[in-house]
């Protein structure tokens, strides 16, 4: 076996754990193996006995060996390697629409604050590993200094501080130079799309969506009396170009909104080249892009993708970004690049809300500023990327299985395909009333076309509940088929 390299910034037992897995995968250690003991494979990759153990322990908890007194580790007869991506086809000539599932969407929104409910219903990646401490130290310190002046107002476009370290962020990890006059400061995620929105196009509009797309967006283009069409979406690469290219010959689309940094719910981040020549392509048809961007920082490997905005030439390419899903989901603090269309997003920012809250934007400044958001980021993917293995195993385990499910390479959901049979709204009512929240994939398309499948958070502290609430789900999935 290969050695463990000292120098990379992961724990040594997420390296064996990732070198153990990698044998698996590759067949080298096939079902039924047994793995060499802790003291010989201590001998081996150079690591001391308690590392091997704690990664073993961790291989046993993603179900992918199993121990066996006065015997030792071995691989499991059964494991994920039967779970696939999922497969779905949109067919020919789908069509602008409103969305037909609000009530739905309410019910999943209600279902996620009951007392006492498993939350897997809610993607809240930074939740899996909370920065709590950290921010609440941070703000200790900017209250001290700044006191009066943090309870009043920001300026429109945010605090400048702010503003800056956004920009450096953008210098430091893609290389991309950013004007901090061209960032507007919005509360959350969501405001900033819903300005990109509005500043590009007008009720009755056709936006296009990948397919699946978060059903946040779809409520919001619906809200704003707007048309969402649905974009065939590869698991593998994220948008089709070639069915985008067709869709927008067929359909007068204003405008795109896509996430292409990592999408949810399938967890796919587009290829940088695909990423441009998709820019390229909107360009050239003049339709305007804006870029979910939420989720980029939080790609397993570490590595951060390019945003469009930073191929784009025109100015017609928009970028959302938040540190709702990176640091604080309450602070509700997001940006907006707002590319050609400063002047329209400032005069809607001070319409709609004035501007965000500055005590938040002054703790999240100097939290960039002092390198504690990379250092707590460097914590959280390690965490979310093992969380996501185990909710696989567990899937492989509990679930039918002719079940398919996504695999992401960041993020905090797995997207499962239910055998055909199921139902996903009666799924979720049975869930609800077993304490257990799920987001059924019926409000992941305008025309409730992904009735069988379902979208699972693995954005919370790992748990005996939830594995108990996933084998649970299976059982249930189970049932429900006749199984």
């Amino acid at each position: 076996m290969q050695t463990i390299d000292r120098a990379k910034d992961l724990h040594l037992y997420r390296q064996v754990t990732d070198l153990i897995n990698t044998n698996i995968e590759s067949g080298t250690l096939r079902p039924g193996d047994r793995l060499p003991s802790l003291r010989r494979m201590s001998e081996q990759i150079g690591v001391s006995v308690p590392t091997v153990r704690q990664a073993y322990i961790e291989l046993e908890r993603q179900r992918r060996v199993e121990s066996r007194p006065q015997s030792g580790f071995y691989v499991r007869a059964q494991s994920a390697n039967r779970m696939v991506r999922p497969s779905t086809r949109l067919g020919a000539g789908p069509k602008p629409m409103p969305v037909a599932c609000r009530t739905l969407m309410e019910r999943v929104y209600d279902g996620l604050y009951q007392p006492g409910i498993v939350p897997l219903g809610i993607a809240n990646p930074c939740m899996a590993h909370p920065a709590a401490r950290g921010l609440h130290r941070t703000m200790k310190r900017v209250m001290s200094r700044v006191e009066e002046r943090a309870l009043g107002y920001a300026p429109t476009l945010g605090e400048r501080r702010l503003r800056q370290q956004i920009a450096y962020r953008y210098l430091d990890t893609v290389g991309a130079t950013v004007d901090p006059d061209d960032i507007c400061i919005t509360n959350g995620g969501q405001e900033a799309l819903l300005l990109s929105l509005q500043a590009v196009a007008k009720p009755g509009d056709i936006i296009a969506v990948e397919s699946p797309a978060y059903h946040g967006l779809l409520e919001l283009i619906d809200s704003l009396g707007m048309l969402a069409l649905e974009v065939e979406t590869c698991p593998e690469e994220g948008v089709l170009l070639d069915s985008l290219a067709k869709t927008l010959d067929l359909h007068p689309v204003q405008a795109c909104l896509f996430s292409t940094t990592l999408s949810n719910p399938l967890g796919v981040s587009m290829p940088d080249d695909k990423r441009e020549a998709l820019v390229r392509l909107l360009e050239d048809r003049e339709v305007v892009l804006i870029e979910d961007d939420v989720y980029g920082e939080l790609l397993f490997d570490g590595r951060r993708p390019r945003p469009a905005e930073f191929y784009a030439q025109s100015g017609r390419v928009l970028s959302c970004g938040s540190f709702s899903k990176t640091a604080a989901p309450g602070y509700r603090i997001g940006w907006l690049l707002t590319g050609g269309f400063r002047s329209p997003i400032e005069r809607l920012k001070r319409s709609y809300s004035c501007s965000s809250g500055l005590l938040q934007q002054l703790t999240l400044s100097e939290f960039l500023a002092s390198g504690d958001y990379d250092r707590y980021l460097k914590t959280l993917r390690p965490v979310l990327r093992q969380n996501a293995e185990r909710m696989s195993a567990l899937v492989a385990e509990h679930f039918p299985a002719d079940t398919r499910t996504s695999r992401p390479v960041g993020g905090s959901v797995l997207w499962l395909e239910l055998p055909r049979s199921v139902d996903s709204e009666t799924l979720f009512d049975s869930a609800i009333r077993n304490g257990i929240s799920i987001a059924p994939g019926l409000i992941f398309a305008p025309d409730r076309r992904y009735r069988n499948f379902i979208r699972l958070s693995f954005g919370h502290p790992w748990s005996e509940r939830i594995e108990a609430a996933i084998a649970w789900l299976g059982a249930e999935v189970g049932r429900l088929t006749g199984h």
